[in-house]
Parts: structure tokens; C-alpha cells; sequence
């Protein structure tokens, strides 16, 4: 089953409100979002050997990706609302 199967009511939503483009990629950021939280509690239990306080290096690796992910979104989610703002008011 494919992801547009699988979250079709979260993405009919999200476009409805967003537009298509800004619609999908909000349903992306929320499933990288929920991503990271299971990876952190996973990480709560495989802390790094040499210091305990941090997840095992190759989730943080995991998570530093994940959340560059993220950025990249939010970015171009900002860069779509400015030029639709820029069209209405042009």
C-alpha cells in the first residue's frame, strides 16, 4: 500500500487547506516529526558507550538526518507561501 493509500485522508486535508504542494510536503514534515520521536525514545534505551547521556552514534546520525529533513521542508513550504502571497499581491 502506498503512502498516498496509507494517509490519504491526512493528505486530502492538508492540500484542501494548503494547496497540493504545501499540502503533501506538511504531511511529510508530520511523518518525519513522528519519526523522530520514536527514534528518540529508541534512543533512550540504546545510549552510547561512551557517553550515556546520548543516543548510540548511529542514531544520532539517524536523528541530525532527520532533522536536516525537516529544514529542508519547512524551507521550501516557506518559499511556496511567499510567492503565493507575492501573486495575490502582484
Amino acid at each position: 500500500m502506498s503512502v498516498f493509500d496509507e494517509k490519504r485522508r491526512e493528505l486530502e486535508q492538508h492540500e484542501f487547506m494548503m494547496g497540493p504542494e504545501r499540502g503533501r510536503l506538511a504531511v511529510a514534515l508530520d511523518l518525519l516529526t513522528d519519526s523522530l520521536i520514536m527514534v528518540g525514545q529508541h534512543g533512550v534505551y540504546c545510549a552510547s558507550a561512551r557517553n550515556p547521556s546520548k543516543p548510540a552514534l548511529d542514531l544520532q546520525a539517524v536523528i541530525s538526518g532527520m532533522q536536516d529533513a525537516k529544514a529542508l521542508i519547512q524551507s521550501v513550504m516557506e518559499e511556496l507561501r511567499q510567492k503565493r502571497e507575492a501573486e495575490r499581491n502582484g
